[in-house]
């Protein structure tokens, strides 16, 4: 039965009160650990197993019944419960714990033989952010049959579609670093094709995806545009050559918990959609 069958979650009659029309009442609902929600946008149902801080607010991470794992924004009216529209609100209680995890928070599958690979692909712009992709999500990647590869700058982005050739059967998820209006970044991947998802976030590379405090600052610093940023947070943070910071970095970042919302939430956006696609010829 639903939680809400015995109240109107719009309020009352729209004609009463001298027809003046009243905004619909929308519960707020405690996200308790367990708790199955549906995402009212992408239809994504499934049960509340954590959460997430992001720069625009909260996040909800939720399980569906394969044991795949989504995080989505916690905005008003933005999610279902039997049918209802709900606002969630984060609760005082822990998430739930007990179970083994990957380093991207989604449930361990049991052991099995590697599945042969997709014919679609995941694309990133560089080496690191194929290290921190397969860091984070290696063990979801391989269940899946994903393969990641780097396009070695995202002006080869074009080019490697053109080889590639996706199709409904091989679609292509493109992560890009800088996704923001009116960047160099937003003209290249203005048009892709419509087996083509591109997903981004707003940090201007990849290291600034992991959490400052993971890497004992408060905040990464700020590189004049002109200067190579690499190079420049290195010499502001005394971490030699951007070898030697990559270095320092890899070593920090162990699971979901230590980068940003935003780089998760678009990785976990392009797995579900290179998976969606059939793998073999129509």
């Amino acid at each position: 039965m639903s939680a809400f069958s015995g109240s109107d979650p719009y309020g009352t009659d729209v004609l009463a009160g001298g027809g003046h029309r009243r905004r619909p009442v929308v519960p707020e609902v405690p996200a308790d650990p367990g708790t199955v929600v549906e995402d009212a946008a992408s239809g994504f149902c499934g049960a509340v197993v954590g959460f997430e801080k992001g720069y625009d607010g909260d996040y909800v991470r939720l399980e569906d019944r394969r044991g795949a794992t989504r995080i989505f924004g916690m905005r008003p009216s933005a999610f279902l419960i039997d049918g209802a529209t709900v606002t969630l609100t984060r609760p005082v209680a822990a998430p739930v714990a007990g179970r083994t995890l990957t380093a991207s928070g989604s449930v361990a599958a049991p052991t099995r033989r590697a599945r042969t690979a997709r014919a679609s692909r995941l694309f990133v712009e560089g080496v690191h952010d194929a290290a921190l992709v397969e860091r984070v999500w290696g063990d979801d990647l391989r269940a899946e049959g994903v393969v990641v590869e780097s396009l070695d700058g995202l002006d080869n982005l074009s080019a490697v579609l053109d080889e590639f050739a996706p199709a409904p059967h091989r679609r292509a998820g493109v992560l890009v670093d800088h996704l923001v209006a009116n960047s160099k970044e937003s003209r290249l991947t203005a048009e892709v094709g419509p087996d083509v998802l591109v997903c981004g976030h707003p940090f201007i590379d990849v290291w600034e995806a992991v959490k400052p405090d993971r890497m004992g600052i408060t905040e990464w610093p700020r590189v004049p545009r002109g200067e190579e940023w690499k190079a420049g947070v290195c010499r502001r943070l005394g971490w030699g050559t951007p070898k030697d910071g990559w270095r320092r970095i890899y070593g920090r970042v162990h699971d979901y918990r230590d980068i940003r919302v935003e780089l998760m939430r678009s990785v976990e956006e392009l797995i579900d959609f290179v998976t969606a696609g059939e793998d073999r010829q129509p």
